[in-house]
């Protein structure tokens, strides 16, 4: 069973920045598309960010996190890390980790069908 850890929540001003860690304990890591989705307290489950597998050549973000967050990874150490600048208040929510259901994928939001226990992220204003 695949374990995702995600670490690196708390609370941050608006306008300031967090990052946000996942390690996986997928042997075949790299061959699997990694992704970040985030549910804000009411609201469903919706995906921010996707990286494709391998060598990453793929970036997927939904429209509000453009330009705002980046989404990386480290094959050798199975993380992923979403880098968070520009926070807004809106984008507090509990942050989950996230790997696709089959090898080789390009990290789009379908993908994805496995989750992490998730790191709360709160914005103040």
């Amino acid at each position: 069973q695949v374990q995702l850890v995600e670490t690196g929540g708390g609370l941050v001003q608006a306008g300031g920045s967090l990052r946000l860690s996942c390690t996986a304990s997928i042997s075949t890591f790299s061959t699997y598309a990694m992704g970040w989705f985030r549910q804000a307290p009411g609201k469903e489950r919706e995906f921010v960010a996707g990286i494709s597998w391998g060598r990453a050549l793929g970036k997927n973000y939904r429209d509000s996190v453009k330009g705002r967050f980046t989404i990386s990874r480290d094959n050798a150490n199975k993380t992923v890390t979403l880098q968070m600048d520009s926070r807004k208040p809106e984008g507090t929510a509990v942050y989950y980790c996230a790997d696709a259901r089959v090898q080789y994928g390009l990290g789009f939001a379908r993908e994805f069908g496995a989750w992490g226990q998730g790191t709360q992220v709160t914005v103040s204003s």
